[in-house]
């Protein structure tokens, strides 16, 4: 038999606040005032649950409390629950950290219960970092065989490279156990999921990128807010036309710093400017492209053009993308480039912020009208000791029952097209919502990079990324030939 619990009974289990749907970018930015007791919680991997719980405010703690007492109630009603021989308890290492450690608890609280008769049974552990994918911590717990079941990463590139060097599971037996299929996903989601066409990652859901603008600040200047800019060109006019410079040179407002949203990831605006980084079928890294290099260059521009010494001062004192002292929620830049996310953070942290959102505007023979996908992706490590468990905590979370509130909060997207519909956002006619379904079915989307050496590369591609603002780099093709030289030896090595 299948019991069922309904969509709108099991919001009640997100009360508290979703993040998950960030996915990438958004991971340095999501809340992280846990982070300490978070990283001692796993030093020992059988840790309790309740020793690993994150610290939660009097008003979580009330949330979570209305969670377990709606329990009985969710039970009788709506989402279908598997008729499962499988039982035991498994373990799992969440990235999710802030608001999004509390609505991870709660999803896990709503799996036990529901599986409770079934002797099935999610402890989960809050690891930071990505799950330990970021700072090396899984990969120890892998080599002295004390590795999670399961594991949710913010990080999809980093997650893809721990499966590109042998890290994880192959996934497709268990998914076929619990009927789990990816056939319907995005293409560019698909890009995560297999390594050497074997399923190894699967995303939760998944997010696009857009750019964000006040429309007050843009009539002010002169411009239209109902006709945003589409190309780099009308970008980079639109940012010089909404600056404001103080009379001693500093400044009072930016129109835009291309990269303040996105200070970890190396990737996406290469991508909008159409390089590719990695191809697969050749097992060849390309960072010497006329379009990366036009994109290291257009960095480039802005430091000169509004000297990246005076823009480091500028957003020295800046709050996070998950505080009210975010400079885009202050006023102090009028655009900024980051995910659908952001609406939830706006909606929390700066309601009364007037905005608008559009696709990232691409130079000529960029990729326009697309996005990167931002995604949390599942993994089950090598060495898991009850990987069909962890298979059907996946496909729990997959439903569109529990993602409900992530997409209404969050404004993130099913991974397939056909599930938009079942969406409240899509039934109750949601503009932005509408938009991000358009754009997550160009064909050009992806996610850049994927390779074994995705982790280091990244961490590299930043540092060269801020050498090339500050002025320090020049020979631009040069130093990037060098980063080429370096990391596709290690591609080799690995192959």
């Amino acid at each position: 038999m299948k019991r069922k619990l309904t969509a709108a009974i099991m919001a009640a289990c997100m009360v508290t606040g979703l993040l998950a749907g960030c996915g990438d970018s958004a991971a340095d930015s999501s809340g992280s005032t846990s982070g300490d007791t978070q990283t001692e919680a796993v030093q020992e991997s059988t840790t309790t649950e309740a020793e690993v719980a994150p610290e939660l405010s009097e008003k979580d703690k009330q949330a979570q409390e209305k969670v377990k007492m709606n329990i009985d109630e969710l039970l009788a009603n709506g989402l279908e629950i598997e008729d499962t021989d499988l039982t035991g308890e498994f373990s799992y290492w969440s990235a999710f950290t802030g608001d999004s450690a509390v609505w991870e608890q709660s999803r896990v609280d709503a799996f036990n219960e529901l599986y409770a008769d079934k002797g099935i049974k999610c402890n989960v552990q809050f690891v930071p970092d990505g799950a330990g994918v970021s700072n090396g911590k899984l990969l120890s717990a892998i080599a002295g065989r004390q590795a999670p079941d399961l594991i949710i990463c913010d990080n999809a590139t980093a997650a893809y490279s721990y499966a590109a060097n042998g890290s994880f599971e192959m996934l497709q037996p268990y998914l076929d156990k619990v009927d789990l299929n990816v056939d319907n996903f995005f293409p560019g989601c698909k890009d995560v999921i297999y390594y050497k066409d074997e399923p190894y990652l699967i995303p939760q859901d998944t997010n696009v990128m857009l750019l964000y603008y006040n429309p007050d600040m843009v009539t002010e200047a002169g411009l239209d807010p109902e006709t945003p800019p589409t190309t780099l060109d009308e970008l980079d006019a639109w940012a010089e036309a909404l600056t404001i410079q103080n009379d001693d040179g500093s400044y009072a407002r930016f129109g835009l710093i291309p990269w303040l949203d996105l200070q970890t990831d190396a990737f996406t605006l290469p991508f909008f400017f159409g390089a590719d980084v990695y191809d697969a079928s050749t097992n060849t890294l390309n960072l010497t492209s006329p379009e990366m290099v036009a994109c290291m260059e257009w960095f480039q521009s802005y430091g000169e053009k509004y000297d990246p010494e005076r823009i480091s001062s500028f957003t020295s004192g800046l709050g996070g993308m998950f505080s009210p002292d975010h400079a885009f929620m202050t006023g102090k830049v009028a655009m900024t480039i980051t995910g659908n996310w952001f609406t939830g953070a706006l909606r929390t942290y700066a309601p009364d912020v007037n905005y608008k959102v559009c696709a990232i505007p691409a130079p000529e023979g960029g990729r326009s009208n697309s996005t990167t996908f931002a995604t949390n992706v599942f993994a089950i490590p090598q060495g898991s000791r009850n990987p069909e468990l962890a298979t059907l905590f996946i496909k729990f979370c997959m439903s569109g029952a529990v993602n409900e509130d992530n997409f209404a909060e969050w404004r993130s997207i099913p991974t397939s097209d056909a599930e938009f519909d079942n969406v409240s956002l899509t039934k109750n006619g949601d503009e932005i919502y509408a938009l991000e379904r358009e754009l997550a079915n160009s064909p050009d989307n992806g996610i850049p990079a994927l390779c074994s050496v995705s982790t280091e590369l990244a961490k590299a591609m930043v540092t060269f990324r801020e050498s090339v603002i500050y002025g320090n780099t020049t020979d631009i093709v040069g130093e990037l030939q060098k980063l080429q030289d370096k990391y596709q030896a290690e591609l080799d090595k690995n192959n």
